[in-house]
């Protein structure tokens, strides 16, 4: 049954619920306490009246005007005032039950339901600032917090070295010459732990899946042995800085913004993140081969069902395939690509040997899916046949998308070749590929007749299904998501930019967060990335929940809530000392992170470690060190991090392959770090 426009689901209304339970609470508490003055007042006043004689009261009572007889506007401000002081030290006298109440049922509805985080925290702080257990400065501190800030401006720089396609270059040239499995493990460790430790983790798992997806096809090796250690190892160079997750800095604003008053350092975490990097390195290649199963990339196992385009592109001179043969070029390797033919001068080669050269002028005739046309784009140097006015800068692609349109039967195309339909003038539009329903399209794509049903895969401004989408030539007209033009002639911008950033966080000339927003503004004014799409790359549901998960942390610090756990926690742990309460933490943190959001879990725990050090009268760093990395430890499901479900369909992998893999991991890690927390960050 279709939903009212009104229900927003039964999450929502879960909210729904829990709010409207707070301000039953406070009515209640209200009733209650009006009740309670009234009555003394009552007893007051009858112990009063028979004290008196019955004459008096009469004479009393009998010489005041009824006017004057009812209570003055001054006595009721003052029973106002009373009563709500009453009402406040009645919340005051429950703030811990109040406060764990609102964090577990964060949790539950993190667990049991699709609600967002964001849409959690905010609201628990809401909540714990209507009732009065921190103030609403408290309540949304967060929003002005450095570390927050920071990963707001990391998200633009990690943005600008996507789009600038220095991560797709990278990513090719070093994984490219590996020929077995060890190689390309290595390779992919050496890439990967080190680009994490100073960029977000998605969008290095985002260009390195089809690159690591390409090696497997060209060297018969199942992708899903490498996709899920290409996620687990960013997680593990995440580890290795302040800036490689998002986590670490949420934990180090909380560090700085505690009784500790500092933050971590760049490399702080280094001592134990590097390590415990190298150790889930070692088990990843030692055990990940046996343990991850040997299955089919899901473009495989979709078989014929695929949909398949035509191309034709030629070759340029400045083009890097130039001089290379087929197989060193890893043309062949492009998920879902073919190639069918080459048209050199007149004379057709085909089928094409691994060991033929290509040279300028080639014309390559293709044949795949959607996305290894958007892989083949990419290529700089290699263009359409079918349009002879296509834009090769970068600057010019900038304003461009790309769009599938299907010729509908009363469109004027149908009959007519490309060429003949003069398409680039008429729609404005370059068509870079063609799909014939059920069939694979023959000859050049310029000389092929078009029919109706066809299928075009084009390069358009961004307006161009809202200029075409009622015109009876297409019936249908959507866009290809996972293209996106390269700023290739920004590449060294985008590099300098990032590696002073790193030197200013290094050096420490500058705040971490003012290097980030110059870094950030940076990448803007050289035109690595466009404002647009730098407001696009801000993840700001994360940020919302990195923000307000500080008033929550707040409310269980200010309320006595973290103290009373960690007292528990320092009663079980006691005989054992703070190593056992590390131990404890990091388990537990390790076990929540991959249920709910690793920076949810962080915030959420950061109150508990501070209480507990206080409580063992020990240095909190150790056990904010164990939060840190405990909280990125999300290997055992595919739900508890980003990259985990980014790789978790093309790998075709199930729930329980990250279980089986990912919990001895899990184990091998939690003994790591109590062994060199303590050595390295003594008590």
């Amino acid at each position: 049954m279709p939903l009212h426009p009104l229900d927003l689901g039964p999450a929502s209304r879960l909210l729904g619920c829990a709010a409207m339970f707070i301000m039953v609470l406070w009515s209640g508490i209200a009733l209650g306490a009006n009740q309670t003055t009234e009555l003394p007042l009552a007893s007051l006043q009858t112990e009063t009246q028979m004290e008196r004689p019955a004459q008096d009261q009469a004479e009393t009572l009998g010489s005041v005007p009824p006017a004057e007889a009812s209570p003055k506007p001054s006595t009721i401000a003052l029973e106002d005032l009373d009563l709500t002081a009453r009402v406040r030290q009645i919340i005051s006298q429950y703030q811990a039950w109040i406060t764990l109440a609102v964090v577990l049922f964060i949790l539950v509805a993190l667990m049991s339901s699709n609600t967002q985080p964001d849409l959690l925290f905010i609201g628990g702080a809401a909540s714990l600032a209507a009732l009065g257990v921190i103030t609403p400065k408290e309540a949304f501190a967060g929003f002005a917090n450095s570390g927050m800030l920071t990963v707001a401006a990391l998200f633009v720089v990690a943005a600008g070295m996507r789009d600038t396609g220095i991560l797709d270059y990278v990513g090719h040239g070093i994984l490219g010459p590996a020929r077995n499995f060890t190689a390309a493990f290595f390779r992919l460790a050496g890439l990967t732990i080190p680009l994490s430790a100073f960029l977000n983790n998605t969008p290095i798992v985002a260009m390195l899946m089809p690159v690591v997806i390409d090696w497997c096809r060209r060297n018969s090796i199942s992708p899903s042995k490498l996709l899920i250690p290409l996620s687990f190892l960013t997680i593990l160079g995440g580890t290795c800085t302040l800036i490689g997750t998002s986590t670490n800095l949420v934990v180090s604003g909380l560090l700085e913004k505690s009784d500790v008053g500092r933050g971590l350092g760049l490399f702080e975490l280094a001592w134990v993140g590097v390590p415990y990097a190298i150790i889930g390195m070692f088990y990843l290649y030692l055990f990940g081969n046996r343990l991850l199963p040997d299955r089919q990339e899901l473009m495989e196992q979709l078989g014929e069902a695929r949909r398949e385009y035509l191309t034709e592109m030629r070759v340029e001179s400045t083009c890097p395939l130039h001089g290379k043969t087929v197989e060193e070029s890893s043309l062949r390797g492009l998920p879902g690509l073919f190639l069918i033919e080459i048209d050199r001068a007149g004379e057709r080669i085909a089928p094409v040997q691994p060991d033929q050269k290509i040279q300028h002028g080639d014309q390559l005739i293709f044949t795949g899916v959607v996305n290894s046309m958007v892989e083949l784009e990419k290529i700089p140097g290699l263009i359409p046949v079918a349009d002879p006015n296509y834009e090769v800068s970068p600057k010019d692609q900038s304003g461009r998308r790309l769009w599938e349109a299907v010729v509908s039967p009363s469109s004027p195309l149908v009959g007519q070749t490309l060429r003949e339909a003069d398409f680039r003038a008429t729609y404005g539009a370059a068509v870079l590929a063609m799909h014939r329903g059920g069939q694979r399209v023959a000859g050049k794509l310029g000389t092929v007749e078009i029919k109706a049903g066809d299928t075009l895969l084009l390069l358009a401004a961004r307006h161009f299904r809202r200029a075409f989408r009622n015109d009876p030539a297409f019936y249908l007209i959507s866009d290809v998501s996972e293209w996106r033009p390269l700023r290739r002639d920004r590449a060294w911008a985008a590099t300098g930019i990032f590696l002073i950033l790193i030197l200013l966080m290094t050096t420490g000339w500058l705040a971490i967060e003012v290097s980030a927003m110059l870094a950030a503004i940076a990448m803007i004014v050289c035109r690595c990335i466009s404002s647009s799409d730098a407001r696009q790359s801000i993840d700001w549901p994360v940020l919302i929940t990195i923000a307000t998960s500080f008033g929550i942390g707040t409310a269980l610090e200010n309320s006595g809530a973290a103290q009373y756990v960690a007292s528990g926690l320092v009663q079980l742990t006691q005989q054992w000392g703070p190593i056992a309460a590390l131990a404890a933490i990091y388990l537990f943190v390790s076990l929540l992170t991959e249920l709910i959001t690793n920076n949810a879990a962080a915030a959420l725990m950061f109150p508990f470690c501070m209480a507990t050090a206080k409580q063992l009268d020990c240095n909190p760093v150790p056990l904010i060190i164990a939060l840190a990395l405990a909280a990125s430890a999300s290997f055992m499901t595919p739900i508890g991090y980003q990259t985990n479900l980014m790789v978790y369909g093309p790998g075709g992998y199930k729930f329980s392959d990250f279980l089986r893999i990912g919990l001895p991991l899990n184990m091998l890690l939690w003994i790591a770090a109590v062994l060199l927390i303590p050595y390295f960050y003594p008590f």
